[in-house]
């Protein structure tokens, strides 16, 4: 089973590689807070894909089976797994433990 730690790693990872390329002006703070989509995300939409692409390859690659993060599951879902870290963490676990 993958660890929660692990996977946090993975989308701090992705986040820092993001803010590698971005302007002084325009980086951001990446914690568990971090907003990714919506009013109040610090990505734009072509940033969120990246950062999900990102993601999706090194979580496939730890739990050694592909995974999709923009499924219809996903978009269907109550409260958006790309809202903030903490959702996307949240949501990268449950898909982690049904594959498990």
């Amino acid at each position: 089973m993958i660890q929660e730690t692990a996977v946090l790693e993975v989308i701090f990872k992705a986040l820092n590689n993001l803010n590698d390329e971005l302007e002084d002006g325009d980086k951001f703070g990446v914690n568990e807070n971090t907003c990714l989509f919506g009013a109040e995300a610090e990505l734009d939409s072509l940033s969120l894909v990246s950062v999900i692409v990102d993601v999706e390859g090194d979580i496939s690659d730890l739990l050694g089976h592909s995974i999709s993060l923009t499924d219809d599951r996903a978009m269907s879902q109550e409260i958006s797994p790309f809202s903030n870290v903490k959702s996307l963490l949240a949501y990268i676990m449950v898909l982690a433990a049904e594959g498990a």
